[in-house]
């Protein structure tokens, strides 16, 4: 297996009997997904994608990929919240989180409307400036106010630089497959069109054609990712709470937040998996944060946080577990040189590689956490592959599922989200928002 859970630093924290007791539910969540008539269960897509995908349209990305790296200097992926962190953490983590300013034979790859930011839209259409660009935009529907802001933008650019026919050689959508805005439109403009499945929700979508795209672009191997996840499901599908890792992990996860632990930390120790924590709070934070309950997921990269919020972990509040990601085989070794004036007195780890060291800190900061009374859980990645990656994604989309269903919640829905939208749009002036509009404007006076 290339994901392997590690449940050794749980000692004092979870006893067997809490696993023969939580069982029950988690045999229950696992029928609800293997049955297909739990809550939400429209958004099970998912579950067999990893096998059960189109192969035609996997086909079609990678030609497309390559006409993107033919032709563009820049590829601008357009798109908010399961629309491109995916994307973004699988080529940070696989790449490099420095992936446009390194040496490679692929486009340079930035993420565009995922905020509300004149700064940061007038920033990449400077940086487009002279450069040959493409776009993917990412939406179901076309009309969510964030990413329809900046297609309008670079749709605008392109059309300027290229015309119309030009710039059609250079949009790739990916949205529904029948309905919406942006698919009529779509069909209208003649563009190359892929689709967001009708039963796989945003945040699960990462092995669809919204990941699969951009991930295939950066140059990154989208048939070892399929297999890995592929492989992954088969490990996955048992109801065994001792050799299912990701039902363990669901089950752990539950244990401790019946006991108080109500925010897990998912704690890396590279750079390049910033990004992927992001992907993984917002999948079980949209997931699992409903009906007054839910987990908090938060994140950390040490080294670097052990000198931020450190001190929080070990002696604040004990509401909290840690959930750390240890990648076994990085794949690059860097050893600390000698100095003859051992001025900073580090000379007793000359020639010793940083992953050794980086190990051995990771080692020190689990058991002193455990030690200020914080349940850690280990998870063990074989290698910084694509293959791992998809084991990875896979083991975490499972987890969580089964984990939301032990909660008595509906994994797949989000209807928090929308609460913003309407007042935006109210506030904003949008037909038929008029009366929310006043009653809004009257209660921020």
């Amino acid at each position: 297996m290339s994901v392997k859970l590690n449940d050794k630093y749980l000692s004092g924290f979870v006893s067997q009997h809490e696993y023969d007791c939580i069982r029950p539910l988690l045999t229950s969540a696992h029928e609800q997904i293997v049955n297909r008539n739990g809550a939400g269960n429209d958004f099970l897509g998912w579950v067999d994608l990893p096998e059960n995908y189109d192969k035609e349209e996997f086909a079609r990305i990678k030609v497309a990929a390559e006409k993107i790296k033919k032709s563009c200097d820049v590829f601008i992926v357009i798109g908010i919240g399961g629309s491109y962190l995916g994307a973004r953490a699988v080529i940070e983590f696989l790449k490099s989180p420095n992936y446009n300013n390194i040496k490679k034979d692929t486009p340079d790859i930035y993420f565009a409307g995922c905020d509300i930011s004149a700064a940061s839209i007038a920033e990449l259409v400077e940086i487009c400036e002279g450069r040959d660009v493409c776009i993917n935009v990412i939406s179901k529907s076309g009309t969510t106010t964030e990413p329809a802001v900046a297609f309008r933008v670079f749709r605008g650019m392109l059309e300027k630089k290229y015309g119309v026919e030009g710039a059609k050689e250079r949009i790739f959508v990916t949205t529904d497959k029948a309905r919406g805005t942006l698919k009529g439109f779509s069909d209208k403009m003649g563009y190359d069109t892929y689709v967001v499945p009708d039963d796989v929700g945003g945040r699960f979508s990462v092995l669809t054609a919204v990941g699969l795209l951009p991930i295939a672009v950066a140059g990154i191997d989208i048939d070892a990712l399929m297999q890995g996840a592929a492989d992954a499901r088969k490990a996955y599908s048992v109801n065994d709470i001792e050799t299912n890792d990701a039902y363990r992990y669901a089950a752990i996860r539950n244990i401790l937040y019946n006991k108080g632990k109500t925010t897990e930390i998912l704690a890396g120790y590279e750079s390049y998996a910033r990004m992927f924590n992001e992907w993984f709070k917002q999948l079980y934070g949209e997931s699992e944060g409903k009906d007054q309950k839910g987990i908090f997921p938060a994140s950390v990269i040490f080294s670097t946080d052990l000198h931020s919020l450190g001190q929080y972990i070990q002696d604040g509040m004990r509401n909290l577990f840690e959930t750390v990601i240890s990648i076994e085989d990085t794949g690059v070794s860097f050893n600390i040189p000698y100095d003859e004036e051992n001025i900073d007195g580090l000379n007793f780890v000359a020639n010793t590689d940083l992953n050794t060291v980086k190990k051995l800190a990771m080692q020190g900061t689990l058991l002193a956490h455990v030690d200020g009374g914080v349940p850690n859980i280990l998870i063990e990645v074989a290698d910084r592959s694509a293959y791992s990656m998809g084991y990875l994604i896979y083991f975490f989309e499972i987890a969580c599922a089964v984990s939301g269903y032990m909660l008595g919640v509906n994994p797949f829905n989000q209807p928090g989200v929308e609460a913003y939208k309407k007042n935006m749009f109210a506030l904003l002036g949008k037909p038929g928002y008029e009366d929310m509009k006043a009653e809004l404007e009257a209660r921020l006076k």
